[in-house]
This record gives C-alpha cells, sequence and structure tokens, in this order.
C-alpha cells in the first residue's frame, strides 16, 4: 500500500494542482494541515481535499482561520488569516474547524500530526532528534508531521519519521513544492519536489491585496 503524503498546502492552489498531478499512483493521500493561509486560493484549496475526501490534521494556521490560537503571527501570517477567513464559505469554515490536532490512518499504521507530536505549536526540526527513537512513534509504523515547511525523513528501528515539504511555501531554499510517498509494504519512504507556475501565484497574491513579500519569499523557497 502506497501513502501519498502533503502538508503546508496554505491556499496555494496552483502548487497543489501541480503536487496532485505529479504524484505516482497512491492507495491514499494524507494530509499534514495548514491546508490555508498566507495564498489566495483557501477555498479552492480546502474543496479540493474534500472532494477527495483526504484525512486531514489541524494546522496552526486553519486553527486561527477558525477560532483561537496561542501561535505567535507575523503581519505577513496574519494577513493571511484574516484574508482565508473572509473568503471561506460557512461550510468550508465548518470543515476546518472539525479537524483533529492528530489522527491515525491505514489501519493504525500511519499517525498524522501537524507540530510535535506532544504540542501542535512546537516545531519539530527534519533533523528528527534522538528523542523520535524513544517511543513517540508508539504503536503506528509512520509519523507524518509539518509545520517547519522542510522536507526530511529518517528511518529508526520503530519505523519512519517524515515531513512532506510544503506544497505551497516550502522554507527550505528550494521553490519547489514538496511531498512524498511511503510504501507501507515495504516501510520506505521517497521524497518528492515539483516546479509549478510561482509566477501566477505571485500575480494572485497582488491580485489579493495580500502581501508582496508572500509571493517574492515563494521564488527562494524561504
Amino acid at each position: 500500500m502506497k501513502v501519498g503524503l502533503i502538508s503546508d498546502i496554505h491556499g496555494n492552489r496552483v502548487a497543489l494542482e501541480t503536487v496532485l498531478e505529479d504524484m505516482p499512483p497512491v492507495d491514499e493521500l494524507a494530509c499534514a494541515g495548514d491546508v490555508v493561509g498566507y495564498n489566495p486560493w483557501p477555498g479552492d484549496c480546502v474543496d479540493e481535499l474534500r472532494r477527495r475526501d483526504v484525512p486531514t490534521v489541524l494546522g496552526n494556521h486553519d486553527a486561527a482561520v477558525v477560532g483561537e490560537t496561542p501561535f505567535r503571527f507575523n503581519g505577513m501570517a496574519r494577513a493571511g488569516v484574516e484574508y482565508a477567513n473572509a473568503e471561506l464559505a460557512a461550510d468550508q469554515l465548518a470543515w476546518l474547524g472539525e479537524l483533529p490536532t492528530e489522527r491515525t490512518e491505514c489501519s493504525g499504521r500511519v499517525k498524522l500530526v501537524h507540530g510535535h507530536p506532544d504540542d501542535p505549536q512546537r516545531y519539530a526540526r527534519y533533523t528528527y532528534p534522538d528523542e523520535f527513537s524513544a517511543g513517540l512513534l508508539g504503536d503506528e509504523d509512520v509519523l507524518v508531521l509539518g509545520h517547519t515547511h522542510v522536507q526530511g525523513a529518517a528511518q529508526y528501528a520503530e519505523g519512519i519519521v517524515v515531513n512532506p515539504g510544503s506544497v505551497g511555501q516550502p522554507r527550505d531554499g528550494d521553490p519547489r513544492a514538496g511531498y512524498a510517498v511511503v510504501d507501507l509494504a515495504a516501510l520506505t519512504v521517497e521524497t518528492h519536489r515539483v516546479e509549478y507556475d510561482i509566477e501566477a501565484v505571485q500575480q494572485a497574491i497582488t491580485e489579493a491585496g495580500l502581501p508582496e513579500r508572500i509571493g517574492t519569499r515563494l521564488a527562494r523557497g524561504e
């Protein structure tokens, strides 16, 4: 069984469509949160995941759009949150608000979280410190997390920890959209990157009246 993993779409419809077109055949698709925020297509991204019935967890930007969150946002991030809150329809906001902070899929073999497994607001870096091999995987074979926008994977005796990278706003110096595919039969993971039309996103950001830096950082992968 192969599972396609995505995270941190952040309202970037162009990147999401490109990732889904580029992804090799998979049996399931799962998302580690932050469907909305920053970019100008929050509704389209929500609807695409809903249409595909993609198991998804609540990211910190998702939480901010539907209510209060202890996470601190800079002005650029706050603008994206306010834009999404204004643009999303009631049913789209309801879908976001019902997302859990963690979930297990694939008969309990895959666990999805957004940040650190013990704290959704905490960044868990892609280097995956030894704490991940000390029981945080629990009974699952694969732990999927996002939040950092930095792609990476590590394999321990207990299983795999993977951050598929950000679909809509990579921050690891590579502007290409990121995703991953896990093979549960072989217990292996492949990370993928794919180019998308960043200029089209930048133009849409400008037309939506969102901060210009949201677009300029896309071209630098930051």
